[in-house]
């Protein structure tokens, strides 16, 4: 038997693996964009099957399709959404920029699984990927919405859940180290004492807001471009169809979708989309400060700040017998520094919105799904393997406070900001006690000291001693 079938388009003939449920359109994409190892990921192919699925219930509801294709149509797309069928899904990322190989060879695998269930041969377009997969729409407005639905999709399934374990293990810590006085920090020097509890509190805040910020653009990306058709007119469908199946979206994700306010800048811009990575580039950033804080706050164990205890998870080192080094600190750090990049990559295929069409989303497309399964599993595997097992050093907090000179701040309302000053330079120039200076230089009585360097009350708004 030949290894190949031969499939026509509207260039002529071509040579499909004969066992490929993909057809003319597809090989040639394969053929032409021979440029990385970069596929659609899952969450995309899902998405596609989950447009298609609803476009042909709505046809069939709008009387364009009998019952019977419709239903092949809605079996085929139904093992595209489960998937699988992700090996039929060979187009390379880079490719037309409007995902029409893609969009295509989803008609293509579902036409043929159709046909085949309706007893056709594979390649006869019994069941036809234009006519009838693609009826009522283009690639044009189909992977839009395609990047809109797996987003979201993910967003709810991935991202959010793994985001709000995150800040419940903060939080936990937040509240289990709150009796822990130690030194805080600016410009990486000695500042007025904090409680380390208040520390990981400002992360929990951190994570708080960055889901705040996460739902409220993926209600941006609720928004969906399926029905603008090629251009934004909607020219080859009926008027009711993107209601009817956006709302057959909605009822297979769980999510509120609708039809965009304006199909034109649903299809030339991906504003929007720009805007939601926006979000995750800042949570990024976020999840990059709190890991660098705390490989910092672990350093050591001798010549570090040592002032927290981090859980040995595997040797750090292939010569220096016992080293163990912040590995997950560093994995996030560089986990968000890829999604820091993914968001150039979004932020300038954004700009390729021309005239009616933006010509760079499947790389868009690609970006997206990226930070957002890397930001979860990041954040998964940080609170499992680290922020969870971190204990404090409260010896080694109580130790580096008390040779803090800038505990004399409390002081300046006794004895001035000049004596203050010139407290704290003896006590870090001589490695002694604001106290003991302060004793030795004969300025305020053991009583008065006990007043104004109550450190606990140093970490609450008020001022000393009064």
């Amino acid at each position: 038997m030949s290894d190949f079938r031969i499939e026509k388009d509207s260039l002529g003939e071509v040579r499909v693996p004969a066992d490929a449920l993909y057809g003319a359109q597809t090989q040639r994409a394969v053929e032409n964009f021979p440029i990385s190892d970069l596929r659609f990921p899952r969450r995309f192919i899902e998405a596609l099957g989950i447009v298609k699925q609803a476009a042909a219930q709505a046809n069939r509801d709008l009387g364009l399709l009998d019952a019977e294709k419709a239903e092949a149509i809605i079996a085929a797309a139904q093992k595209v959404r489960e998937g699988a069928l992700d090996e039929q899904f060979p187009i390379d990322i880079f490719q037309t920029g409007s995902g029409t190989s893609t969009n295509m060879n989803a008609n293509e695998v579902i036409a043929n699984l159709a046909s085949e269930r309706l007893g056709g041969d594979r390649g006869s377009k019994l069941v036809h990927p234009n006519d009838d997969v693609n009826m009522s729409q283009s690639s044009n407005d189909v992977i839009p919405t395609a990047m809109h639905v797996a987003a979201c999709v993910a967003l709810k399934e991935e991202l959010i859940p793994a985001l709000n374990r995150f800040h419940d293990a903060l939080t936990e810590k937040t509240e289990a180290f709150d009796d822990v006085l130690k030194s805080g920090r600016t410009h990486l020097m000695d500042a007025t004492p904090v409680r380390l509890g208040q520390e990981f509190g400002g992360y929990a805040a951190q994570i708080k807001h960055g889901l705040r910020r996460v739902r409220q653009t993926s209600q941006e990306l609720g928004e969906l471009a399926l029905g603008g058709t090629a251009v934004g007119t909607g020219i080859n469908r009926p008027p009711d169809f993107p209601e009817k199946a956006i709302a057959y979206i909605s009822e297979a994700t769980g999510l509120k979708f609708r039809e965009a306010e304006d199909h034109f800048e649903a299809q030339a811009a991906k504003d929007g989309y720009v805007a939601a990575h926006g979000a995750l580039n800042t949570l990024a950033v976020s999840l990059l400060k709190i890991a660098n804080d705390i490989r910092h706050l672990s350093s050591g164990p001798t010549s570090g700040l040592s002032e927290i205890r981090l859980p040995a998870i595997q040797p750090g080192s292939s010569i220096m017998p016992g080293k163990v080094n912040p590995v997950m600190s560093e994995a996030m750090m560089m986990a968000c520094a890829r999604v820091m990049g993914n968001h150039t990559t979004i932020t300038i295929g954004g700009q390729h919105g021309n005239f009616e069409l933006n010509v760079m989303m499947p790389v868009m497309a690609h970006a997206m799904l990226q930070s957002i399964s890397i930001l979860a599993g990041a954040c998964d595997a940080f609170r499992e393997r680290c922020l969870e097992g971190i204990e404090a050093d409260r010896e080694r907090c109580r130790e580096l406070l008390e040779l803090n000179p800038s505990i004399a701040t409390a002081l300046n309302t006794a004895i001035g900001y000049d004596k203050a000053s010139q407290v704290a330079k003896q006590s870090a120039k001589e490695r002694k006690s604001v106290r003991d200076v302060v004793k030795e230089m004969g300025l305020l009585s053991d009583e008065e000291l006990d007043r104004y360097l109550n450190v606990r009350e140093m970490t609450e708004p008020g001022i000393p001693g009064s």
